[in-house]
């Protein structure tokens, strides 16, 4: 028989909290066998087997700025298929085994409290994890893009095992002051935006690397480290196109947030801390999106930007959550 304890006079299902426990560990278990995979798969490319000669186009000129869609889209061809596909869809198969037990972890944190599961930090880095490996699944579903895979599975495993050890809470109903309709629709929204966007924020990362060893002119130590990596121009338009679909949604779930700060505390906006970082990382996406539409900044500054927005985006969520008192200060930590 379930068993049912009493917090703040509310019920809690202590066997669906333990259920849920299990199935975030279980989750962690199985991403960590999704990088190794994925490391497997990466480290293939060390010994290409396609010449760096058909990596380069008919026209014999290497890959710029001005490369067709043609162009770009038969290098990466190219280069994906000088990996291991098997080991890719090994990855693939971990990467949504793993995401459905995480999935289970925060419905039955959720159903366990009988309240919307986010009501403390240990609950908002397991949504914005699943959330994000999610969009990994949306949006590096094509055959170039698997070798992004490390990039997003190593910082997930980093989140996860620090919500999960430093961050943990016991399942219970939350704080008075987030008893509200406005938590399911401030919060998630908040977390679907940040969860998209930690995709662009590693694609840039790996669009940087590229274009420090350009595709098919690797050298040095850092030869191994970008090869497996499709070309510029595809990480490039990548981390746009992604930005460009979560950076609305992020600015919705500020403005929400706004409307409940109106109602909870008779005030839209008091820059506390939370409010102030958010904006700044708002300020710092639309810089990125302006740079990168701008002929005159270059994609390699607005690459630097768009890094820059996403640290200041973790930044806000451990450093103010945990570290600097404000209004927002419900990290629910033990």
């Amino acid at each position: 028989m379930n068993t049912l304890i009493l917090a703040q006079g509310l019920p809690v299902n202590e066997t669906l909290s333990t259920y849920s426990d299990l199935a975030f560990r279980t989750s962690f278990g199985i991403y960590v066998l999704a990088l190794i995979a994925s490391l497997i798969y990466y480290a293939g490319f060390r010994v290409a087997k396609v010449s760096e000669k058909e990596l380069v186009t008919a026209g014999g000129t290497g890959l710029t700025e001005s490369t067709s869609l043609t162009e770009t889209a038969a290098a990466d061809d190219a280069r994906a298929a000088s990996g291991n596909p098997r080991w890719a869809r090994i990855t693939q198969l971990f990467v949504v085994l793993g995401l459905a037990f995480a999935v289970a972890a925060w419905v039955l944190r959720g159903v366990a409290t009988s309240r919307f599961p986010l009501g403390n930090m240990y609950e908002y880095i397991l949504g914005t994890t699943v959330l994000g490996v999610g969009a990994g699944l949306v949006f590096l579903r094509k055959p170039a893009m698997q070798a992004a895979w490390p990039y997003v599975l190593l910082p997930v495993l980093v989140l996860m095992f620090f919500g999960g050890t430093h961050l943990y809470s016991e399942a219970a109903p939350v704080v008075p002051a987030l008893r509200s309709y406005w938590l399911p629709i401030h919060v998630s929204i908040i977390v679907l935006g940040s969860g998209i966007l930690f995709i662009p924020g590693v694609v840039s990362i790996m669009y940087l690397i590229r274009v420090w060893q350009p595709q098919g002119q690797e050298s040095g130590w850092g030869a191994w480290l970008a090869r497996p990596l499709p070309t510029a121009e595809t990480l490039d338009r990548l981390a746009y196109r992604v930005t460009v679909i979560g950076f609305p949604i992020f600015g919705v779930g500020i403005l929400l947030g706004a409307v409940w700060a109106e109602s909870a505390w008779g005030r839209f906006w008091g820059w506390d801390p939370k409010e102030t970082v958010s904006f700044i990382t708002w300020v710092l996406y639309a810089v990125y999106l302006h740079a990168r539409a701008t002929t005159g900044w270059g994609p390699k500054k607005a690459a630097w930007i768009n890094i820059a927005a996403f640290s200041v985006h973790v930044f806000n969520l451990f450093f103010i959550n945990m570290v600097v008192s404000g209004l927002h200060s419900y990290a629910g930590l033990n």
